[in-house]
């Protein structure tokens, strides 16, 4: 068995995103795992749901052997198989975000032996955690183009705290042949207008109006369409986005609606977020860039760069004003598992 690699939880961002990246390059690469000190960085350190979902749904995927965890341990062994494609279910149980467990479980789902379907329950709209949209057209976007075949589909939008949500993916074994060689996002290209979007369930839909209205007059010279929701779901919720559509990619901004946050602050943070990236003239969204960091390393270029000794070819450019602490921190974690980053 190879050497276990040893994370220090507690490094750079100090929360979730140390734990998911360790996850996913332990089973694509076939290294086991040792991580202590999970999510130290936070104020209730160890294991919540959602990173506990992660746990077992990477375990599921790639018959991993693990040490005994449950919602607040603080330390975990994990120790990889063989990656089987089929039809996975997993349930949060809480509001905890579908969309990174699905940026955990997709890389390595894409090295499977055979296509998956994956059903994801729990939180698909929550604060802190990229929503659907981004998720569905930003992020999946991208990872088309190193050459995946994911489809995705939101059945219930699930809000905290009652959660409930359903997403439902399609992920096919990645084609080497059919792998990007390269992979840039520097150049935008033109701009083909946008829309900005509000959302509500079980609560009145002027929340949703105003916060679009406010949205579009403040960014007008950008020309948004304007769309409100309503949506089902188990609980009441809120959220407003922006999307931008250029000829390279196109961009969601988003804010999510809570108890203590009114309609004026959502939209105002969609603002600040819009205003942020177009004056920065930068072609790669700052948490677009450490979302795609493990992917790119892991699939850009080719397998054969997991080979001991392989040549290092950089093959891939993101244009982004900042480096987040979420990059900084994958990059490092990306590293101790041998690789470029």
């Amino acid at each position: 068995m190879k050497d276990f690699v040893e994370i220090d939880g507690a490094q750079g961002e100090g929360g979730g995103q140390v734990l998911r990246t360790s996850l996913t390059l332990s089973a694509v690469t076939g290294n086991p795992v040792w991580i202590e000190k999970i999510r130290a960085g936070r104020e209730k350190p160890g294991l919540k749901r959602q990173h506990l979902t992660c746990v077992k749904a990477v375990a599921a995927i790639c018959g991993a052997k693990t040490s005994d965890v449950e919602v607040g341990s603080g330390e975990l062994e994990f120790v990889p198989g063989a990656i089987r494609g089929g039809d996975y279910r997993f349930d949060v149980g809480t509001a905890g975000s579908v969309t990174l467990v699905a940026q955990t479980v997709l890389p390595v789902l894409m090295k499977a032996d055979a296509p998956s379907t994956v059903t994801i329950t729990g939180g698909t709209h929550v604060p802190f955690a990229p929503i659907w949209e981004f998720f569905a057209e930003t992020y999946l976007p991208e990872l088309r183009r190193i050459g995946a075949r994911v489809e995705a589909e939101l059945d219930t939008c699930g809000f905290y705290p009652a959660a409930g949500g359903v997403a439902r993916l399609g992920v096919w074994p990645l084609d080497e042949e059919k792998t990007a060689k390269d992979y840039s996002l520097t150049d935008l290209g033109s701009y083909r207008g946008g829309k900005v979007v509000g959302v509500v369930s079980a609560i009145p839909d002027s929340i949703a109006e105003a916060e679009v209205g406010i949205v579009a007059k403040q960014l007008a010279d950008l020309g948004l369409r304007c769309e409100t929701r309503r949506v089902e779901s188990f609980g009441p919720g809120n959220y407003c986005y922006a999307q931008l559509d250029y000829e390279r990619t196109s961009v969601v901004f988003s804010s999510v609606g809570t108890y203590e946050k009114s309609r004026k602050a959502v939209a105002h943070e969609v603002v600040k977020q819009v205003r942020e990236f177009v004056k920065s003239d930068k072609a790669c969204e700052k948490h677009l860039a450490d979302q795609l960091l493990v992917p790119l390393e892991m699939f850009v270029g080719g397998y054969s760069r997991y080979n001991p000794g392989f040549e290092w070819h950089d093959n891939w450019t993101l244009a982004v004003k900042k480096e987040t602490l979420h990059y900084t921190t994958n990059r490092d974690v990306i590293s101790m598992f041998g690789l470029h980053a």
